[in-house]
């Protein structure tokens, strides 16, 4: 079937669009509070990363510490938010729907009790493997035989964070299952609080500072999981009770995760391979990528991937027979609601692009090198925001229709045409070329994602033109501030007095022009 949905008539489709209206607005209000939550972290994040900025620079040290950091961290989003959560939170939610609290609860303690023991085995590997995986991961530091054993150390140090953080994912997930989202939107706020304290303690006190991180971070993974299970009671979780090894729907689960697992690891792969061809660059590109992306995940994280997240449990809970027109307008909801946020936000970072990494990041030992190159690579992940924030609806459709092939198959030719960009790019552009590769890539991942839900049959309508619509809007906007932007000689000043501007001038051309998304949001603020 192609895009066209037929009109309401039956009573089953009345049911159907009206449950599908209903899960929409509960869409809209669960991803604009949950964004509400990440802005506060993400707010936090930048105060971290702009300390983290003033006390190690962009030189060797930081680079060593980011690769330890990054090395967990892939755990985390293997076993975690990128695929485990996905995998589960859609069983879960279907399993409280059709079979009661009782039997969700089972299944959570089951998959605590695997999450705990895998990722422990994985972390123990992980600690005993540190010289292999340094190496793997970034080969370049081999070059350098102090750089290589500091780095190596601190991946020992920093590997248990993956074993405390994986079962908060799975915290997360039960959380979301149960519609609440704001709490675990808030749990990074631990890990940033921790860093910044350490970073701050440190270059006080005259310690190694690189090396003083490396420990804070195992101690912030207890800390989020510490602060995520109290949430958990007073959701009226049991963490108590019967439970199976064997279960059923943990087998169920394990299935789903599979080849979840697979597609999150070639996602994971683009990172690792970046990383990888950065080592060979000069000293700070991975640094200096590193802060870009950071750049870039503030809008994915406050609102792009909330939407995805809040769509996955009403995605589960519509899929099924007669469902289909309930399924697909909510989908195609989530997808014109990524786009409203997501094409304004890269038009904005383009923008803005040199005061914001002047104003966040441009002090002590990061310097206007480092600046102008950070500055180069955000210009080239900018493009790519839209298409990441739709990829994440568009794999949690799937991830409900219990087809996680798909989406990995996808995935691996996007880790083709990301190698093959870079590799073609890299000679010209240097770090440049990696993160022009990770937009290219990302566009191609999700306008495959779609076209395979279109030819599956899945009822998407009325996308591109809204989407034509704001991306004139961004394009407008992005002129405007880019030009206000020269009249500023402060990069605070230019910052404080553009961006509201901008968020002013777009919401109010929104309303003005009776947007769907932006009436819908409005709201989902007002209930």
């Amino acid at each position: 079937m192609n895009g066209e949905v037929p009109e309401q008539g039956s009573p089953s489709l009345t049911t159907s669009g009206a449950q599908g209206g209903h899960e929409q607005c509960a869409v809209a209000r669960n991803a604009a509070v949950m964004g509400a939550a990440t802005l506060v972290s993400r707010v936090l994040g930048f105060v971290r990363d702009a300390v983290l900025a003033f006390a190690l620079g962009a030189g060797p040290l930081a680079d060593a510490f980011l690769v330890a950091f990054r090395l967990p961290n892939l755990l985390r989003r293997l076993f975690g938010e990128g695929s485990l959560s996905m995998a589960f939170v859609s069983v879960f939610c279907a399993t409280r729907s059709r079979q009661g609290d009782e039997r969700a609860f089972a299944l959570m303690r089951s998959m605590f009790f695997w999450v705990a023991l895998v990722t422990g085995v994985l972390c123990t590997a992980g600690v005993l493997g540190a010289p292999v995986l340094t190496a793997l991961m970034a080969p370049g530091f081999v070059r350098d035989a102090e750089l290589f054993r500091t780095a190596t150390v601190m991946v020992r140090i920093c590997f248990p964070y993956a074993f405390f953080i994986c079962l908060v994912a799975l915290c997360m997930g039960v959380l979301n299952g149960m519609g609440r989202f704001a709490a675990p939107a808030l749990a990074p706020c631990v890990l940033n609080v921790v860093l910044i304290a350490a970073a701050l303690l440190a270059y006080a006190g005259g310690y190694d500072v690189a090396m003083t991180l490396a420990w804070a971070v195992p101690v912030a993974g207890a800390a989020q999981l510490a602060f995520m299970l109290p949430w958990l009671g007073r959701s009226g979780v049991r963490m108590t009770g019967p439970w199976r090894a064997a279960d059923r729907l943990a087998v169920k689960v394990g299935r789903l995760l599979g080849p979840s697992v697979m597609g999150a690891a070639v996602y994971q792969l683009t990172i690792v391979l970046g990383t990888l061809l950065a080592s060979f660059l000069p000293a700070g590109s991975i640094a200096c990528l590193y802060y870009a992306d950071r750049l870039v995940q503030f809008p994915l994280g406050v609102f792009g991937v909330a939407v995805g997240t809040a769509a996955l449990p009403s995605l589960a809970r519509l899929h099924g027979p007669g469902m289909e027109q309930a399924f697909g307008g909510t989908l195609s909801a989530s997808l014109r609601l990524s786009l409203f946020v997501s094409l304004p936000a890269a038009a904005g970072l383009l923008a803005l692009a040199q005061p914001l990494v002047t104003l966040l990041f441009g002090r002590g030992a990061f310097d206007a090198a480092a600046v102008r190159d950070t500055v180069a690579a955000l210009a080239a992940y900018a493009p790519g925001i839209p298409a990441i924030a739709l990829v994440r609806p568009l794999v949690a459709a799937f991830y409900a229709a219990d087809n996680t092939r798909t989406p990995v198959v996808i995935a691996v030719a996007a880790l083709g045409v990301y190698a093959g960009t870079a590799l073609l790019l890299m000679p010209f552009a240097g770090h440049v070329a990696l993160a022009a590769a990770g937009s290219v890539s990302a566009w191609f991942n999700a306008v495959l994602l779609y076209t395979s839900l279109l030819r599956s049959g899945v009822l998407l309508r009325d996308i591109l033109r809204p989407a034509a619509v704001y991306l004139l809007l961004s394009a407008v906007m992005l002129a405007a501030v880019h030009t206000g932007a020269l009249y500023f000689s402060s990069s605070f000043a230019a910052v404080a007095v553009l961006v509201p501007a901008a968020v002013v001038f777009y919401a109010a051309a929104a309303l003005l022009l009776r947007s769907g998304e932006a009436l819908l949001l409005l709201r989902s603020f007002r209930s």
